[in-house]
């Protein structure tokens, strides 16, 4: 994750994705995710998007499991669902945890899918679109952020980059 090298308030996302070709088309995957985030997820690209009077009283740790479905449409071009179980420890400012949660990520993600080197390595840029429809035991100050902002995000950029063994 290239947001991970910032050095002001990076996220602390890491992902592995282990998969496996249903057919020349199709792939199955299984995701492995934690991440770290300080402001709605929800929050559209502007003014707002980062900006400080946004901010949690703290930060959010999700770390959880899922799987994703990959179609190959048209030569690298492909399409892919996926459903995310993230387990939630809200934090305060200190680090210290004050209540925990339960989250349903899902995205609908439209990438192309390009081979490096032999053809072993490869790299997917992709954007997607984002839905959490449960988001459980928020504490009220996080909760009161959330609820101004919708539930899902347009345009959330991806670049992964994989080795097929």
């Amino acid at each position: 994750m290239l947001g991970n090298v910032v050095p002001e308030d990076p996220p602390s996302f890491y992902q592995l994705n282990v998969g496996y070709w249903l057919s020349q088309r199709d792939v199955i995957s299984l995701e492995l995710i934690t991440w770290r985030y300080t402001h709605p997820l929800g929050i559209p690209y502007g003014s707002s998007f980062g900006a400080e009077e946004e901010a949690y009283p703290g930060f959010v740790r999700g770390t959880g499991a899922g799987l994703a479905y990959q179609r190959y449409l048209w030569r690298g071009l492909y399409s892919g669902i996926h459903a995310t179980a993230l387990h939630q420890d809200y934090q305060d400012p200190d680090k210290t945890s004050i209540q925990q949660g339960f989250q349903l990520f899902t995205a609908l993600r439209l990438g192309y899918h390009i081979e490096l080197f032999n053809h072993r390595l490869f790299l997917e840029p992709s954007s997607a679109i984002t839905h959490w429809p449960i988001n459980t035991n928020a504490p009220a100050a996080f909760r009161a952020l959330d609820d101004k902002w919708p539930s899902y995000f347009v345009g959330e950029p991806g670049l992964h980059l994989g080795v097929k063994f």
